[in-house]
């Protein structure tokens, strides 16, 4: 006969109230996960384990979230290659046990990072290359289209300048330049709408 599981040390000790938000958090933290660069369960898994006041083992995981095995170690793993969770152990368990990073300012410029050396670096060279190769043909459509295309990179780029600006700040956990420079762009963005008005 096997033992039954310890309650979970997710929700323990929170009120049907906080058990609600817990789970309601999680949820959205799924939903956002398209906007940063990773899959809903990925980001389930991370906003369950940031929630959670001790570690969890991959069981406690797949069971709060109705997951695969499988489903759950690949993200695991993803986690931690993005350094957003960190593997442990615990005395007398030889399970794995992942614990959250906690710090959101370390959170926020991990995922920045991440996202841009992931995605809009491989996607920056990979346009170059294609702008390279209809430019080699000198003039006509092929010129127009390299243009379009340098115009796609030159964005990017401006985006790329702004995030590598904006990184150090946040790095550095400087809340106040950091709302400046929103404050800043939104000024900016009021501004050229009025402009484009007029």
């Amino acid at each position: 006969m096997t033992e039954p599981d310890p309650p979970s040390p997710i929700a323990s000790g929170l009120s049907e109230r906080g058990r609600r938000a817990l789970d309601e958090f999680v949820l959205l933290w799924g939903e956002m996960a398209s906007h940063w660069g990773i899959n809903r369960t990925m980001a389930q898994i991370h906003a369950l384990l940031y929630a959670a006041a001790e570690p969890l083992d991959t069981d406690v995981i797949m069971g709060r979230l109705q997951i695969s095995r499988g489903n759950a170690n690949m993200n695991l793993r993803a986690l931690v290659d993005w350094n957003l969770v960190r593997k442990t152990h615990q005395a007398g368990s030889r399970k794995d046990f992942f614990v959250a990073e906690s710090d959101v300012w370390t959170i926020t410029t991990t995922i920045i990072e991440e996202r841009q050396r992931r995605e809009i670096k491989p996607v920056q060279h990979a346009l170059d290359e294609v702008a390279s190769d209809l430019r080699a043909d000198g003039a006509g459509p092929d010129a127009a289209l390299a243009g379009r295309v340098e115009a796609l990179v030159e964005i990017m780029e401006v985006f790329d300048g702004f995030t590598r600006a904006l990184l150090p700040l946040v790095r550095g956990r400087n809340t106040d330049k950091v709302r400046r420079v929103t404050k800043f762009a939104s000024t900016l963005r009021r501004g050229a709408s009025g402009g484009a008005s007029s």
